[in-house]
């Protein structure tokens, strides 16, 4: 059974769930113009260095199928707002640091294990 917690991509992109936000994020450990972190090698057990930042705006409330005809009449109804998730991870371990905006903020957990068949939202 595979234990990994990574899913290498191309390009030198490590892709794993993030237990907070519910949603992947990607980190480059190969030279490349831009952004490229240290990492141990273990597909299981991680180390990425320096702290991982990931940030993003989004509607507010979320638009959906029920609420869309609404936004389209009212768009100023429709705030946006910044999501920040800001981590360590370390042996395989995920520490949220206190500025993330999740539920996870300030603690530390372990990465999920990657399933292919998970449900991308």
């Amino acid at each position: 059974m595979n234990k990994n917690v990574l899913d290498p991509v191309t390009g030198g992109g490590m892709l794993f769930r993030c237990p907070g936000c519910d949603e992947a994020h990607i980190v480059y450990v190969e030279p490349r113009d831009g952004p490229v972190w240290g990492f141990n090698g273990d597909l299981q057990r991680p180390t990425f260095t320096p702290s991982i930042l990931v940030t993003w705006e989004y509607g507010y409330p979320p638009v959906t199928a029920k609420n869309f005809s609404e936004y389209q009449r009212s768009p100023w109804e429709h705030e946006t707002r910044k999501a920040v998730c800001h981590s360590f991870v370390t042996d395989g371990q995920i520490q949220f640091l206190g500025d993330c905006t999740h539920a996870l903020a300030g603690k530390t957990v372990p990465l999920p294990v990657w399933d292919r068949s998970w449900d991308w939202k």
